[in-house]
């Protein structure tokens, strides 16, 4: 609901109204707070596939790497921020957008990396700003293209986002991947905390209101961190070696053309771009009660696609708009973007001293397990909910039966294509491409009226 001493309605609604610093700084932290789990969880995630992560040998030297990954999720979550909220000619939606780094990368990302190391992280990062590039240039036709994916596939596609993630969210919660084959892994002091995470999460979520609703992902992190702690899973030896202020590396893992990871990022452009449309939408509905300009629409996918781009260079990853802010305009009802550009200086700031993500690597990977498990069901949920606005009529029930056996089945059964090269498995082995490529050529060539 509104709140009148913050501006008048017709203030609240305006994009470009500031309200009073001493109102604007707090809500601007609420932003971030809403978004920050989210937010470095995937850098996290893509670490410890690389094997840089939790459980590696990097441990003993403070995880330096991971925690330069989290450095730059923060760090160009407020760079890509700023150029939507302030933006820079025809790029910027000029809205009152967060940006983060995005979980729908992750199925390309974590099969393209898994097992190198640093090695990995040079073919990585450069398709990253390869398919920010790419993503920019779907901002030219974003309009034209809306109507090759309707609800059928973007719905089919975010439910297999979540359904390629759920399984690393249950590894995690039980130890994680360093633990697997030994004793400790799924044993009651691993799950315990991710339990106390799952259950404080759903309390604060449901029993609650206001913006404690919106953080109970962080708060249940908070609670499980908290119980770990007490437990004696907790370390802050790594702290100290973490610098108290670092700039951004340019290449800092080197550039190296990986076609594999090159097709994947551009191939889930168009997905993240999509998302983009829905979330622009959702804030000019939410927060002020219209439709999204073309304008706007065109400006905040030239901002995604440059705010990933940007983030490559420098050892990020893919951003994209996220969508927990969006719900958080509608609650508020303060439309302002200037109270987002408020939050993404907070984001800079944290990305500019190492010892914040020193601090966020102290967190157990098995208290993270407990967030990803709510956060990768509810990006499942969220495809569900898409698919509910399809007519499930014979033709649509085919195209998602097929396209979901086949994406889901690679998926399960990676070793059916074991005598295909690397880049088709890097491809293919998540199950989302495949899913994606098969329900928009079906969408596409099968007539409305098989049914008749």
């Amino acid at each position: 609901m509104s709140d009148t001493s913050i501006g008048t309605p017709e203030e609240l609604r305006d994009p470009d109204y500031m309200p009073a610093l001493g109102k604007a700084v707090p809500l601007g932290l609420q932003h971030v707070l809403a978004m920050f789990a989210s937010n470095v969880t995937p850098a996290i995630i893509i670490a410890g596939a690389a094997g840089i992560g939790f459980g590696s040998d990097q441990g003993a030297l403070g995880f330096p790497d991971m925690t330069y990954m989290i450095q730059m999720s923060m760090f160009f979550a407020g760079i890509a921020t700023l150029i939507q909220t302030i933006g820079m000619g025809p790029i910027g939606g000029k809205l009152p957008i967060v940006q983060g780094t995005s979980f729908a990368f992750l199925p390309v990302m974590i099969p393209a990396v898994i097992g190198l190391g640093t090695a990995g992280l040079g073919g990585l990062m450069t398709g990253v700003m390869l398919g920010g590039i790419f993503h920019f240039c779907i901002g030219f036709f974003i309009g034209h293209i809306r109507f090759a994916l309707p609800p059928l596939v973007t719905g089919l596609i975010v439910l297999m986002i979540g359904l390629a993630l759920v399984k690393v969210g249950i590894q995690y919660a039980a130890g994680g991947v360093p633990m697997m084959g030994k004793p400790e892994f799924g044993s009651l002091a691993m799950w315990l905390p991710a339990l106390v995470v799952i259950f404080v999460t759903l309390a604060i979520k449901f029993f609650t209101k206001g913006f404690m609703a919106v953080s109970a992902i962080l708060i249940g992190i908070l609670a499980g961190y908290i119980v770990a702690y007490f437990m004696g899973q907790v370390s802050f030896g790594n702290i100290g070696r973490a610098a108290g202020f670092a700039l951004p590396s340019p290449f800092k893992y080197g550039f190296e053309l990986n076609w594999a990871i090159i097709i994947g990022m551009c191939l889930m452009a168009f997905v993240s771009a999509i998302e983009t449309v829905g979330d622009v939408s959702g804030i000019t509905k939410g927060g002020a009660g219209r439709e999204a300009t073309d304008e706007e629409i065109q400006g905040a996918t030239f901002a995604d696609g440059l705010g990933t781009a940007i983030a490559g260079v420098f050892g990020g990853l893919p951003n994209t708009s996220f969508s927990q802010n969006v719900g958080l305009v509608a609650m508020t009802g303060v439309m302002s973007r200037h109270v987002v550009t408020i939050g993404a200086l907070f984001l800079i700031a944290a990305g500019l001293v190492p010892k914040v993500g020193a601090i966020i690597n102290t967190i157990p990977i098995n208290v993270l397990g407990g967030g990803v498990i709510i956060m990768f069901g509810m990006v499942a949920s969220s495809g569900i909910n898409m698919l509910s606005d399809v007519n499930w009529n014979r033709r649509n029930m085919v195209i998602f039966a097929t396209a979901l056996s086949i994406g889901l089945g690679l998926q399960l059964v990676p070793e059916a294509l074991q005598h295909t090269g690397k880049t088709i498995q890097v491809l293919m082995t998540s199950g989302l491409l495949p899913a994606a490529i098969i329900a928009i050529i079906l969408n596409l060539v099968l007539p409305e009226d098989i049914d008749a």
